[in-house]
């Protein structure tokens, strides 16, 4: 493949996965943040969103799916540990 149409894809796949990327880590920050402030119904539905970005990083090939599996169990953990104490 040309250097020239393989930096075009490059170009094209970055902007493309920029949002996801951005809106992924956002919301994880999101949802580390509610649970840090204690409030398990906020936490809650902000951990399901990230979950869900998770997801759909994983999907779309931006996060690996191990590394997914292990920030959503991790998020699940401090999300029930908070609703247990």
């Amino acid at each position: 493949m040309p250097a020239e149409k393989a930096w075009r894809q490059s170009v094209k796949n970055s902007r493309r996965n920029g949002s996801v990327r951005t809106a992924t880590r956002t919301s994880i920050s999101k949802a580390l943040r509610s649970v840090q402030t204690g409030d398990p119904e906020s936490a809650a539905s902000s951990v399901h969103d990230a979950i869900r970005a998770i997801d759909i990083a994983v999907r779309k090939g931006l996060m690996h799916r191990n590394a997914g599996a292990r920030r959503k169990s991790r998020m699940s953990a401090r999300l029930n540990k908070l609703q247990n104490a």
